[in-house]
């Protein structure tokens, strides 16, 4: 870490500063802040390196939209979300980063695929009841636990589980708020709950976070951005760019 240029801390802080937008606004953006990490570390370090910087920007989102959150919705993902994170420690300790890239970028790019399809299903169905919409529902158990179990095992990966889940509240049909609220929640809960596997894998360091340290401005810069920014956002805008990001992130993994 202490090796690092100003090229390479200067790609760092841009990361960190989409961390804290990402938080705080558009979801989407976080997988690039990934890819970007991924860029100028190696994967595995690259991982541990971008932990406890969303956890902060996790605390930010979470004291800025505390209120808007669906707790039944967390609920039904936590068990699967927990099995997914125990078989994304055993991949991690068991594959080189080439293979931990591309195994997220392809899921990732099968769930926006399916997300998709799903939307123009239900936009045909409600054309043909003569509906102007279709009113935000709760996803099934099945569609829950698939889900959840992808989102474990992303951001366990890759710290990428931010795309996951943006789709399965986007799929849900929720507001802007709850939406960002109920990531808020979801993602400091699992990111702390992800630390001791992390710290046991050595991905977390004291290098690791000594650069975290270093890296913290630009991600505050980045949480009053998103949060002045977000009030400037149609959902339909919202939604565009959540899918967007993500599928640029996602064929950055498969490079």
């Amino acid at each position: 870490m202490s090796g690092l240029g100003a090229a390479e801390l200067t790609v760092l802080a841009l990361g960190a500063l989409l961390v804290g937008i990402a938080k705080t606004a558009i979801g989407g953006v976080g997988a690039i802040s990934v890819a970007l990490f991924a860029a100028v570390l190696p994967a595995r370090e690259s991982s541990g390196a971008l932990l406890p910087l969303l956890i902060v920007g996790d605390l930010f989102a979470v004291h800025a939209y505390r209120r808007h959150v669906d707790w039944p919705a967390l609920l039904r993902l936590f068990p699967s979300v927990a099995a997914g994170v125990l078989v994304g420690a055993v991949f991690v300790a068991g594959v080189d980063d080439t293979a931990m890239r591309r195994t997220i970028g392809g899921l990732l790019l099968a769930v926006v695929a399916v997300h998709l399809w799903q939307r123009r299903r239900r936009r045909r169905a409600a054309a043909e009841a003569g509906s102007a919409g279709v009113p935000p529902r709760p996803a099934g158990r099945w569609v829950a636990f698939c889900y959840g179990l992808l989102a474990g095992f992303t951001t366990m990966v890759a710290n990428a589980g931010g795309a996951v889940m943006s789709l399965y509240l986007l799929a849900a049909g929720y507001a802007m708020l709850t939406f960002l609220g109920t990531a808020a929640w979801f993602f400091l809960i699992v990111n702390l709950f992800k630390v001791p596997f992390s710290a046991g894998l050595g991905l977390i360091t004291a290098d690791s976070l000594a650069l975290n340290a270093a890296l913290l401005p630009a991600l505050l810069l980045g949480a009053v951005i998103g949060r002045a920014g977000v009030k400037r956002l149609d959902q339909r805008k919202f939604e565009r760019l959540v899918l967007a990001f993500t599928v640029v992130a996602s064929l950055n993994l498969l490079r």
